[in-house]
């Protein structure tokens, strides 16, 4: 169920149970940063079914390929990227380009709220789907 505002989301179905900004509960741990230290994985993450690592690599607001990590060789068919909970990430066409190239056959970039309630939906369907996502800006 999607929440009133589109800069958070709520299922406690999960895996992905809350995104806030700064915040994701995912099979019950926080990961985000509080009281200026980091919980869990961070603000930055990367879903695999229903490990949760940081994605460290993301700098910037501008996606490269060498951004793009943890998802190859891991049988993955859907890529979904969560662009930050305003939106402010790109992922230029020659990324998601590259991604396809690399073995993933689906892309979908979208606001993070919308990106988890996406993977909850295909986890849920049994599909082979990866997430990373910026949990601010």
């Amino acid at each position: 169920m999607k929440s009133s505002s589109n800069e958070t989301y709520s299922n406690q179905q999960g895996p992905i149970e809350q995104v806030a900004w700064g915040l994701f509960v995912i099979v019950g741990k926080e990961h985000g940063y509080s009281g200026g230290r980091q919980m869990g994985a961070g603000t930055d993450i990367r879903v695999i079914g229903e490990e949760v690592t940081a994605w460290k690599e993301r700098e910037g607001h501008i996606l490269t390929m060498e951004m793009i990590t943890g998802v190859f060789d891991k049988e993955i068919d859907v890529l979904i990227i969560g662009t930050g909970i305003l939106g402010s990430v790109e992922c230029p066409g020659q990324v998601e380009e590259g991604i396809r190239r690399r073995g993933i056959e689906k892309v979908v970039l979208e606001k993070t709220p919308e990106a988890c309630r996406m993977y909850n939906e295909l986890f849920r369907l049994g599909r082979r789907v990866a997430l990373l996502a910026h949990g601010t800006c």
